[in-house]
């Protein structure tokens, strides 16, 4: 009895299923290092941010109490997009029995493919923040501060009428200092309203070209490039809590970040999760193999994180 081409399907697929996760999985997926994942079931999601309420004021004896309402700072948009990409196997490579090398090879490229969008997606917002290239729900460049002289930026503009900033007003480099002057300028941030939050660095997230210059700052015992004794600060009283990530696909390679502990910052929607499928052509015998999911990854607070596009 001939096998037919239904049967040959059923045999193939699992096959190229298993192969397909396998090289999916040797990839570091780096984005889980810098958002937060969220399911979705729309095609887009919104979050709102609110001012909170100001400080409370004195109520002399005898006085009204004084009320307040919290407004709508912006919003944060998300819009997911579809990422897919396919082969397709011949009837002839299959009939002299080339599927199996053929397949092989067709299924790791394409999934590096699907992989290498993904992270570059992901870094969209850091490799282009510093610019009107991406700007968040407020209108204004992701990484800005006040005064920074940088088209689309001068700073995240607040409901009180003061600003918060970002990143430094005059670029910098990553070194001991420029990490200190970060944390400070952290720790002045302020809600819509103007009352102190207590905003701390997290993650300090560079490119491979920083990794050495980072070790050095975050893991010298005594204060590095100095002749000094005195203690390395940023070691001692472990203010980057989460240690450094390498991210490999940011572009700048003097560019630095800082992931703060500021709630929904960046945010990763998964609306579809990769999902693979086969079908058979009818008029050409070919058999196609597809890859496919949706997702979007944005920026809901901007003071979830810092950043210097470096000197």
């Amino acid at each position: 009895m001939a096998i037919s081409r239904a049967q040959l399907l059923k045999e193939l697929l699992p096959g190229l299923n298993a192969l397909f996760g396998m090289e999916y999985a040797r990839y570091d997926d780096e984005h889980t290092e810098i958002y937060e994942t969220e399911g979705s079931d729309r095609s887009f999601e919104e979050e709102v941010k609110l001012s909170g309420f100001d400080a409370a004021p004195v109520k002399d004896e005898g006085d009204a109490i004084s009320y307040d309402a919290a407004q709508e700072s912006f919003v944060a948009r998300y819009n997911h997009e579809t990422i897919a990409m396919g082969f397709a196997i011949t009837e002839e490579a299959m009939e002299d029995n080339l599927y199996d090398s053929l397949s092989a090879r067709y299924t790791k490229s394409l999934a590096r493919a699907m992989a290498h969008t993904k992270q570059v997606k992901a870094v969209f917002p850091l490799n282009n923040g510093f610019t009107a290239a991406y700007q968040g729900g407020d209108g204004v460049n992701l990484f800005t501060a006040s005064g920074d002289g940088v088209t689309g930026g001068d700073g995240h503009p607040l409901v009180s009428g003061g600003k918060n900033s970002n990143r430094p007003a005059t670029a910098a480099d990553l070194n001991e200092t420029s990490l200190e002057a970060a944390v400070i300028q952290i720790g002045k941030w302020t809600d819509e309203r103007g009352l102190l939050i207590a905003a701390r660095p997290k993650t300090l997230v560079i490119p491979p070209d920083l990794q050495f210059v980072a070790t050095r700052v975050m893991k010298s015992e005594l204060r590095p490039g100095t002749a000094d004794n005195d203690i390395n600060a940023v070691r001692s009283m472990n203010i980057i809590s989460g240690g450094t990530v390498v991210n490999h696909y940011l572009t700048d390679t003097d560019a630095w970040f800082l992931l703060t502990d500021i709630p929904d910052g960046m945010k990763h929607f998964k609306r579809v999760a990769l999902e693979t499928s086969m079908d058979g052509d009818f008029d050409t015998g070919n058999v196609r193999y597809k890859a496919r999911e949706r997702y979007s990854f944005g920026v809901s607070d901007p003071l979830g994180i810092w950043g210097s596009p470096g000197a």
